[in-house]
């Protein structure tokens, strides 16, 4: 627990991060354009965070969702947010600013410092996120004249896309989604084991009690179930799976840069096989190794790969490759 302890410490030290400007041309920034509607987060009872531009629109615009405990830009009290960067790479190769987009549906991860087990707790869920992500993608539809989004997603944000457009049968709104090492089929750090050390209030209190964990323990809970019944890609949304082949902390029961592994199991206490939890059924699949040298603070793979050359440019080629005829 004191490692976890003295990771977090780590994590929290480094937030003093500085985050880009907020608008200028060709630089993806920080906040919302003028005449963007305030969204307020459902959990938080204050506006989301995130960034947009106002400017013309020829692309499909993205929108960009990141994972649990993560923001889209770093902030005081997260010095990870690298979903910036990657859409500053997609603005370095021709898209407008205006057609990038960030959700950010768990604020800005400073009432972590004040009680970890925020990570576990209901706010986190993506049954409560999803009220964010569909007034966010509703008010950039409008905003921008699109008839359709694009989605790249990160772990947690990879469910709450797909459960939001289970929810609202919103396939036709989503040209392409790029799902990111997503916990599509559960997570490791759940189970009741005395080694599962996520479990501690120090380390996000990742209990099977827990809401997190009550979505995410196990491929059987009743959320997952119902959002991975029948096909796992429905409609007419063409799907890039991103994952990491040989470790990622919160699939496999191997060690992840800083991170120790922990056992196998699922939130009922089962023996369970988590590592191909980011697979999707009917998608294209890029497997990655290594990933965890593009993580500069814990070296995980796990949010290594959110900052990989390798993922950008396959996200960038899926997204601009023209339709099948």
């Amino acid at each position: 627990m004191h490692r976890i302890s003295r990771i977090l410490s780590t994590v929290l030290a480094a937030g003093a991060l500085v985050c880009a400007p907020a608008y200028a041309d060709g630089i993806v920034g920080t906040g919302f354009p003028a005449g963007f509607p305030v969204i307020e987060d459902t959990s938080l009872a204050k506006p989301v965070i995130g960034f947009g531009a106002a400017g013309p629109v020829t692309r499909v615009p993205v929108i960009f969702l990141h994972g649990n405990n993560d923001t889209p830009f770093p902030t005081a009290c997260n010095p990870f947010g690298r979903v910036q960067a990657f859409a500053q790479y997609l603005a370095e190769r021709g898209y407008a600013a205006s057609e990038l987009w960030a959700l950010g549906y768990q604020g800005d991860q400073c009432n972590l410092a004040a009680d970890q087990t925020n990570r576990s707790r209901i706010a986190h869920t993506v049954a409560a996120n999803v009220p964010d992500l569909s007034r966010f993608v509703a008010a950039v539809l409008a905003y921008t004249g699109a008839r359709e989004v694009d989605i790249v997603a990160h772990s947690l944000g990879v469910p709450l896309a797909r459960e939001w457009m289970r929810q609202e049968h919103a396939y036709q709104q989503v040209r392409r989604f790029v799902a990111i090492d997503g916990p599509n089929h559960g997570i490791i750090n759940c189970s009741p084991n005395p080694l599962n050390y996520f479990q501690a209030p120090a380390a996000g209190g990742f209990t099977p009690a827990s809401e997190v964990c009550k979505e995410l323990g196990s491929p059987d809970t009743p959320f997952l179930k119902r959002l991975n019944r029948g096909d796992d890609t429905p409609g007419p949304t063409r799907v890039l799976v991103i994952r990491n082949a040989d470790k990622s902390f919160v699939y496999f029961p191997m060690q992840d840069g800083a991170i120790a592994p922990v056992p196998a199991e699922d939130s009922f206490g089962r023996p369970t096989q988590f590592s191909h939890s980011a697979s999707l059924q009917g998608a294209a699949e890029l497997n990655l190794l290594g990933q965890g040298a593009f993580d500069p603070v814990l070296g995980s793979s796990h949010m290594g790969i959110l900052n990989s050359p390798q993922t950008w440019g396959a996200t960038f080629d899926f997204l601009s490759a023209r339709p099948h005829r």
